[in-house]
């Protein structure tokens, strides 16, 4: 392999976490991908992964170098890419399934851009918060955050999110704010449920996990009323910290329980597996990746 297709292969570990699944992207048997990965840190003087019985986890080193090399690929695939262009450009409809807060504040604001490098290709959006099933809704691809279940669709990790515990500033004034998640049984708590489910809290302590059942007077399917839910100082939510950004930057909403908080969560974009992935989507996915990677609140962590 040359360095740039050593390059991409770290990209691609790190974004599945997993070197079986970046050796079955890549095409090429595990004993490579780590060869090739440890090649790479003796070459480098740096350890850009750590390997442990849970996983793999990225250092500073490491997340450093994938900033660099998504960015370099990018301008490397843009080349390639205005080449291709001059003999057959992409186009058609691109149909994504996403949530509506993260449509609105991270994906519809940079289409002009990827338009400008495609202005052949059309974007329609399918607004949900479930995981729907892709081939039955005629769907290219999906942005997904959290942890994915369905392994028969081919997913690529294109950034990460923190999940934070929050309230209104209110709701704080009038209720002590709590110490432990043990406290938020004495709180009203704003639920997301999914399915007719309620999602489940997580923190972590020294411990380990800690899983909290929450409860109070709204359950809700849809992000934005969690968030409305909490700026109308109706009680506490767990969330991600991108959909309170606005507010926790002028602090009309506060972090709880920051001590116990639970590691980043993944934002995947997940296309039907078993057909060859259209060459305008794997556009679409590697622009949002690349532009997500510039993001502080959005990189892979």
């Amino acid at each position: 392999m040359d360095r740039i297709d050593v390059m991409r292969l770290f990209v691609r570990v790190v974004e599945s976490e997993s070197f079986s699944k970046a050796a079955r992207a890549e095409g090429v048997v595990q004993p490579t991908v780590s060869k090739q990965i440890a090649g790479l840190e003796a070459r480098l003087g740096a350890q850009l992964l750590r390997r442990t019985s849970r996983g793999l986890s990225v250092t500073d080193a490491g997340e450093a170098y994938y900033n660099a090399a998504i960015r370099l690929l990018g301008e490397f695939d843009a080349a390639e890419s205005n080449l291709v262009a001059r003999q057959a450009a992409p186009s058609g409809r691109i149909r994504v399934a996403l949530s509506a807060g993260f449509g609105r504040m991270y994906v519809m604001p940079h289409l002009p851009m990827f338009f400008e490098r495609y202005p052949d290709i059309t974007v329609e959006t399918d607004i949900t918060d479930k995981h729907i099933n892709l081939v039955e809704n005629h769907i290219d691809v999906a942005i997904r955050i959290g942890k994915q279940g369905d392994s028969s669709l081919i997913s690529r990790r294109i950034g990460s999110g923190e999940t934070v515990l929050v309230a209104f500033r209110n709701y704080l004034e009038k209720h002590p704010g709590p110490t432990s998640p043990a406290d938020l049984r004495d709180h009203a708590c704003v639920t997301f449920v999914s399915g007719g489910t309620a999602r489940t809290w997580e923190f972590r302590d020294s411990s380990g996990p800690i899983i909290f059942e929450p409860s109070g007077p709204v359950r809700t399917s849809d992000a934005e009323h969690v968030r409305a839910g909490v700026l109308s100082d109706i009680g506490i939510a767990q969330g991600p910290a991108w959909l309170f950004r606005d507010e926790l930057k002028s602090g009309a909403v506060q972090r709880l329980l920051t001590d116990f908080a639970p590691p980043p969560h993944p934002i995947n974009a997940v296309s039907p597996g078993g057909r060859l992935q259209p060459s305008k989507v794997k556009l679409f996915i590697e622009f949002l990746a690349q532009t997500f990677a510039t993001n502080t609140d959005l990189r892979i962590r």
